[in-house]
């Protein structure tokens, strides 16, 4: 039993929809705490409204409520369950602190007798108000920025006129760095000012004088109630200040803080934690150093909550941050507590990394037509990929690999930047793709202390960098024949990729993967054991690297390699790399219940992801996780290693999708729906064949590869016309256009884009309803387990529409349509697994849109509005565990659920905002109605022609 013996029903609030500055590292959070707090035999009781997201599922919590995050569900639930003894609110980002002070300022947890664990309202009045914190800093002897609050328009100006400029604005209690700006120029300020007032909840904000240049650091402190308190991780941004910590690249640990200074670092980290409350939990401090000998050291600000950097701080060290925090809420002290790695030692120590951690962030600025790319202190990244190597080298290029972005790693791709007018502006004003451009600057010959006059990037990072340069130069002037031993290791431990070796010598992928492999170059496994292996570690949480042979006095070479491969038959599930619109938390849903209905079916499990925001890359979800780029070489690497009997691609998103003609290509097994099947569905023109065999109806179309044959197609199709490339996701590049100048701007806009493109232009059916259904198939029987309408009409993207479970106006004629097309369909495919098929209807007939034999968005929305564990009965109908017939359906479902998008808008203020095919959304949110005389029914309703952009 836990230690505090008053606690035996806990409420845990959590973050809502996926918005851009607080994403699916609060589900991690949250579920970790779900878990931690079940352990100890407590009743745990959930609110959040995100219908995507693992937290949710019926299986993480005794009573998930899929409510709004308001205070009136709040007394909802208390009414409900009156034997509610405390609320956790720090698992859920900033949303669900700040839901806990407006319940804690209208007496609600007083009203219930409610008590606040994890964390003191004090402590986050103290934090989030700054003129308080300011004075506390002073107080307690710690440094901070010159800087004032103003609550009022000409407050702000007398400020910035003592001050003087760059000057940084910053609005309290807002999230992701919403409203604060960088203001170089007076001219800039009043108009900055304004916004930053009017975002702020309670319309203050601080103006500090802006420390452009200084270096920035992270700290993740855990403390317990007797006041012991640990550093677990220490976080260095290799982008210096003025960029948002979730935009910035960061490494841990830190690399060029000197010991004396992290010292001083730790103890003003400590002293701060102290001095705003007593509670026992989590804590993330931010400090500033200047770039000089002196290294003086400036605090940013203090977050009394498990943050972004937790989940990175987590997966970095393999200390579970939110486990414990929520161990240490009900009372336990660390020393009470297992180390979750090693289970000999205790929690009560600060892990020590023989291993560099690089976190990259993703964007997607393709998708805001028009924003301003610019870096800086509002987060617009949408999410993040980790690389763990041997070298702050290795890691780097690792990372990079698992962005999918088309980038192969640092350079030797031959899509770097070589204009210098170009790099120096990318330099200049930071960009999405600095990372890249400081290796094209280094190519190019631009000396790396202009670099770091322009960045600030400390020297040390640059140098870096200069090596891999040089190392690829080098490597360059001899071909695969002539390519020494040494130096192919060399590259590999510095993490280029075949790919890029073969791009310097000028030969094929697989001459290089087959010297290596000759050579006995091959990638070993080491564990992340958080103990530097003084202690053994019992997770098999792995990254890979190339360590030289090591030959004993009997002439036996061998290498070390931590990961033992067992005789068991194992399955792999790829996962869906990093978060971005179109491909979301969704497809983490997916792979964790894969993974645990693989798990049940007697296989042992393994995961390959890089995202460390995600349960799958939680270490003890699968019974073997790699911690590796969802890029084929590393796949291929682990699947020789592991040898198992097949690989699940369809819960993975398109980023798992993509890699099953390359596996079908080297004979490893698809589980479930066949390679064949799956590029069927995806290529345009075979699939509309395909219906055409079935007397199933599509919209008229053509395929066309130049701008001329989409010219030509156009006489024949008729405007409006939907033009969609192949193999994409979330609609990216998709257009309804309505005539031949719109049509060709749009085509050639694409075809530079996306080279080598087939094109699908449709006759775009003006005014039809569009549905969608999804289904589990074995390939002799088809279950349906929802048809969704949506509320907006057809061309807007299936993603960014409100989608109603079940439909609300489809008649028995088109709804029986919708059965047969999608039986005949998921059969016609031969798919063992999920599918999803949408569709146009216009006057009573049923279109065909499109069919994805994969897990789709929409899967984990409609197991939780039926409560149904539908991925775990697929999974097993892909591991031919079971057939359809075995299962008994049985949805439950009064009324109807609305799927309804979020979207981040508010990051890019001069962007288009109108919806079309093209994927906006980065989030959603589940709404219950008993019937359609709902008002929330009725507003959705009216609206719902209002976006539509052609």
């Amino acid at each position: 039993m836990p230690k505090r013996k008053d606690l035996n029903s806990i409420l845990i609030i959590g973050s809502g929809p996926i918005v851009i500055g607080q994403a699916c590292e609060f589900d991690y959070s949250g579920t970790q705490a779900l878990r931690s707090l079940r352990e100890d035999g407590i009743e745990t009781i959930l609110i959040n409204s995100n219908p995507a997201t693992i937290m949710t599922d019926p299986t993480m919590a005794d009573h998930v409520y899929l409510k709004p995050l308001t205070t009136k569900s709040i007394r909802e639930i208390l009414d409900k369950h009156p034997n509610i003894d405390a609320v956790l609110p720090t698992m859920g980002g900033q949303t669900a602190l700040n839901l806990c002070i407006e319940a804690d300022t209208k007496g609600i947890w007083e009203d219930y007798g409610v008590k606040i664990i994890g964390v003191d309202i004090d402590a986050i009045n103290i934090t989030e108000d700054r003129e308080k914190f300011r004075e506390l800093m002073l107080k307690i002897g710690i440094g901070m920025a010159p800087q004032a609050t103003a609550t009022s328009f000409l407050k702000g100006k007398e400020i910035a006129q003592e001050f003087g400029f760059p000057l940084v604005i910053r609005a309290s209690y807002t999230l992701g760095g919403a409203g604060a700006s960088i203001v170089y120029k007076p001219e800039d300020f009043d108009e900055l000012l304004s916004h930053g007032l009017e975002i702020s909840p309670i319309h203050e904000v601080m103006i500090d004088k802006a420390l452009m240049g200084w270096k920035e650091y992270e700290l993740e402190l855990l403390r317990d109630k007797n006041d012991n308190v640990v550093i677990i991780c220490t976080i260095e941004n290799m982008d210096p200040m003025g960029i948002h910590t979730g935009d910035s690249i960061t490494v841990a640990p830190a690399m060029t803080l000197s010991d004396k200074t992290f010292q001083r670092m730790r103890d003003m980290a400590i002293k701060m934690m102290r001095s705003i409350g007593d509670f026992a939990g989590g804590c993330n401090v931010q400090f500033a150093v200047s770039p000089d000998e002196k290294e003086d050291i400036i605090a940013i600000e203090i977050n009394p909550r498990v943050s972004r950097s937790s989940a990175l701080a987590s997966k970095a060290t393999g200390y579970p941050i939110a486990k414990i925090a929520a161990k240490l809420a009900i009372g336990y002290n660390l020393n009470e507590l297992s180390n979750q790695i090693t289970k000999s030692t205790s929690a009560l120590f600060e892990p020590t990394l023989d291993y560099v951690i690089v976190k990259i962030p993703r964007w997607n600025f393709d998708k805001f037509e028009g924003s301003d790319r610019t870096l800086g202190l509002q987060m617009k990244s949408v999410g993040e990929v980790m690389g763990i190597g041997r070298s702050f080298q290795e890691a780097l290029h690792k990372a990079t690999q698992s962005l999918e972005i088309k980038r192969n790693g640092l350079g030797a791709d031959g899509k770097g930047y070589t204009n210098y007018d170009e790099i120096i502006s990318k330099l200049t004003i930071p960009s999405w793709d600095r990372v890249f451009v400081i290796y094209d600057a280094i190519q190019l010959g631009i000396p790396l202390s202009r670099i770091h006059e322009i960045t600030k990037i400390d020297m040390w990072f640059l140098k870096q960098y200069e090596e891999l340069y040089q190392l690829e130069k080098e490597i360059s002037n001899f071909n695969i024949e002539t390519l020494s031993k040494d130096l192919l290791l060399e590259a590999k431990q510095k993490g280029f990729a075949d790919r890029q070796i073969a791009h310097m010598l000028d030969c094929y992928e697989s001459e290089v993967y087959n010297k290596r492999v000759a050579l006995n170059i091959n990638r070993v496994y080491k564990l992340v054991d958080t103990c530097a292996a003084e202690f053994k570690a019992m997770t098999p949480y792995y990254y890979s690297t190339f360590e030289a042979e090591i030959e004993t006095p009997d002439g036996k070479k061998y290498v070390e390699n931590d990961s033992i491969v067992t005789d068991k038959k194992k399955i792999v599930v790829l996962g869906s790399g990093p978060n971005r619109i179109g491909q979301g938390i969704e497809f983490d849903y997916c792979c964790v219940h894969g993974v645990l209905a693989a798990s049940e079916c007697g296989y042992e499990t393994i995961m390959i992801n890089c995202n460390p925001e995600t349960v799958s890359t939680d270490f003890d979800i699968s019974d073997k996780l790699y911690f590796e780029p969802v890029f084929w070489e590393h796949i291929y690497d682990i699947i020789r290693h592991e040898k198992p009997e097949g690989v699940i691609v369809q819960l993975g998103g398109q980023t798992a999708l993509k890699l099953a003609e390359k596996l079908d290509k080297y004979g490893i097994k698809i589980i479930g729906t066949s390679f064949k099947a799956l590029d069927l569905a995806e290529d345009r023109g075979s699939f509309s064949n395909l219906l055409a065999e079935n007397n199933i109806p599509f919209p008229q179309f053509g395929v066309a590869e130049t701008a001329e044959e989409a010219l030509a197609l156009s006489d024949e199709l008729d405007f409006p016309l939907l033009v969609r490339p192949s193999y994409v996701l979330g609609g990216q590049g998709m257009k309804i256009v309505i005539n031949k100048e719109e049509l060709e701007e749009h085509v050639v806009d694409l075809l530079r884009k996306i080279p080598n493109n087939k094109l699908l232009l449709d006759h775009y059916l003006d005014g039809a309803i569009e549905a969608e259904a999804d289904a589990i198939c074995d390939g002799e029987d088809v279950y349906i387990i929802g048809i969704m309408e949506h509320i907006e009409p057809c061309g807007i993207h299936s993603g960014d529409s409100n989608a109603t479970l079940p439909p609300f106006n489809l008649g028995e004629f088109v709804m029986q349509q919708i059965k047969d097309h999608t039986k005949k369909i998921a059969l016609a495919l031969n798919t063992v697994g999920l599918i999803n098929i949408q569709f146009a209807i216009k006057d009573d007939i049923v279109y065909i849109i499109e069919a994805n034999p994969r897990a789709s968005r929409t899967v984990p929305f409609i197991a939780k509005a039926y409560k149904e564990p539908y991925v775990n009965y697929a999974t097993k109908v892909m591991l031919g565990a079971k057939k359809v017939k075995d299962f008994t359906f049985n949805p439950q479902l009064e009324g109807y659920a609305i799927k309804q998008p979020v979207f981040s808008f508010n990051k890019f203020p001069n962007v288009n905002k109108n919806l079309g095919p093209e994927m906006k959304s980065t989030g959603e949110s589940i709404l219950f109605i008993d019937s359609l005389k709902d008002d929330e029914f009725y507003n959705l309703y009216s609206r719902r022609k209002m976006y539509l952009s052609k």
